[in-house]
């Protein structure tokens, strides 16, 4: 399938993507939660999965109800190669929140692995009904119906082997990947895992579903703005920067463009991909901080990314860009 909140199954046809969770950043106490759930995946990401386990566990114990840190635990164990605990705690999520539909998304991608495409296709419809412009899980089901696709032309065959348009249809459904959905497992690659520095945990039901439509608007507006970019639509791609945005390094707002263009006018495919994205407000400006993944024919790098926007003419525009 496509993504797991911020925030990637390998398979033989598009990864599945896991969910990533945005997150409000709250006061003191989220402090202490961020620093618990970036020593985690500070450790994970050295290849001590054991260790991020028992840290994420530790903090569970006096939080049995953080569902931030739960989410964390089931990415960490899939990392780990144990998908039927990580389907546990997806599961126990969603009767705990049945209002987030990322758990939904990322049970699904468990449910492909193990080529249960049914119960796959279910959660991600579940999803989608709780978040109907969750693009992931769209996504993903999208991945699921060619499986299922392919399987039903695969019966075709088995029953009749002369039936040349079964075959051709078949061809066409793997040319989308090169075989079927779920044959590998887990890979580091393709798991996006939880934030370097997440917000605070939620206690309860209400405050884990407090998404407000300025966060949700945020992130569709990021999300705008890396397609547009990636299908070098320069004028869409500028659209979103304020008239007084400030360039990185003191260049002029003309020399700054003139650098994003270059790659824009070379031939070849260019790509932008954002995870991880957590959004904060403050004196009516929002601060955005994702990884950017951005890839071309003569480049492929991974970033930390901030954005600082400002609200004008009914829409978050970007006035400020830095990396880190």
């Amino acid at each position: 399938m496509a993504q797991y909140t911020t925030p990637m199954l390998a398979s033989p046809l598009p990864a599945l993507r896991c969910a990533l969770l945005v997150w409000v950043l709250g006061g003191a106490a989220s402090v202490a939660f961020a620093d618990n759930l970036a020593d985690a995946q500070r450790l994970l990401k050295q290849g001590q999965a054991a260790a991020a386990l028992e840290m994420i566990e530790e903090h569970l114990a006096s939080n049995p109800a953080d569902a931030r840190g739960r989410f964390s635990k089931g990415l960490i164990l899939v990392e780990m190669g144990r998908p039927a605990d990580a389907m546990t705690v997806f599961s126990k999520l969603i009767e705990d929140y049945p209002e987030l539909p990322e758990p939904y998304n990322n049970l699904a991608v468990l449910y492909a692995q193990q080529k249960q495409y049914d119960k796959a296709r279910t959660a991600l419809e579940m999803a989608i009904r709780i978040q109907p412009t969750y693009a992931t899980a769209y996504e993903n089901l999208g991945d699921i119906h060619a499986r299922l696709a392919g399987q039903a032309y695969e019966k075709a065959l088995q029953i009749d082997p002369a039936k040349k348009a079964a075959q051709r249809k078949l061809s066409r459904v793997r040319e989308v990947g090169s075989g079927g959905l779920g044959d590998a497992g887990a890979s580091t690659a393709r798991l996006a895992a939880a934030p370097d520095s997440p917000a605070a945990g939620v206690a309860d039901r209400a405050s884990v579903a407090a998404v407000t439509a300025d966060e949700k608007e945020v992130a569709k507006m990021i999300e705008g703005w890396a397609r547009a970019w990636s299908r070098k639509d320069a004028k869409a791609y500028f659209a979103h920067y304020a008239t007084d945005f400030r360039p990185p390094r003191g260049m002029t707002r003309k020399t700054w463009e003139e650098g994003r263009l270059r790659p824009m006018r070379k031939p070849g495919r260019l790509l932008v991909e954002v995870d991880d994205i957590r959004v904060s407000f403050a004196d009516g400006k929002a601060t955005v901080r994702f990884r950017q993944t951005f890839t071309s024919p003569a480049l492929t790098s991974t970033v930390a990314k901030t954005l600082v926007l400002v609200r004008s003419g009914g829409r978050w525009l970007i006035q400020e860009e830095r990396v880190g």
